[in-house]
């Protein structure tokens, strides 16, 4: 069976923390709320956001490293140039290279890891309303479809401006 998405719009973020609570009441535990306004997280109830973002430079660093350590020592290992008496390996030379490497790879995958806990593309096409941008909250719940009337009365008897479904695969 198909989940669907429900979109409860409320005009007062009142309206909207009561429906919250009467979500949770009735077992909804996760919901995603649309705003316009920078509330704090919490504000409406919903669970605490996690994020793994952290974990994205520490992982790209460590293969930058990798990568440029690499690079550096098989050039170097692969074309021995003595110069001088001078050992193949300059070590002072691979601390910049290194250095950059380290860099670009924790950039790189910071730059993956905002794209990747931010959903993007998002290509699941979701409910939303344009009313939202005008300072009205929208509660989102994703329920299936045999829970979707209860809890589209749930949001008309908390005072709903309007609701909106959207069927998901």
């Amino acid at each position: 069976m198909a989940d669907q998405s429900v979109l409860g719009l409320f005009s007062t973020s009142d309206e909207a923390v009561e429906a919250a609570d009467k979500l949770k009441a009735n077992g909804v535990e996760e919901f995603e709320v649309l705003t316009d306004t920078p509330y704090p997280d919490g504000a409406f109830g919903e669970p605490e956001s996690r994020h793994r973002l952290y974990v994205f430079p520490m992982i790209g660093a460590a293969l930058g490293l990798s990568v440029a350590l690499l690079l550096t020592a098989g050039t170097q290992l692969a074309y021995p140039l003595v110069t001088g008496g001078k050992p193949i390996m300059a070590i002072p030379a691979m601390f910049i290279i290194s250095y950059e490497g380290t860099m670009l790879g924790a950039i790189l995958f910071t730059i993956l890891g905002v794209l990747f806990e931010s959903r993007l593309p998002g290509l699941g096409k979701g409910v939303y309303d344009g009313r939202i941008t005008e300072g009205y909250i929208g509660l989102v719940v994703k329920v299936p479809e045999s829970r979707s009337e209860e809890i589209q009365s749930l949001f008309r008897e908390a005072n709903a401006t309007d609701v909106k479904t959207s069927s998901e695969n």
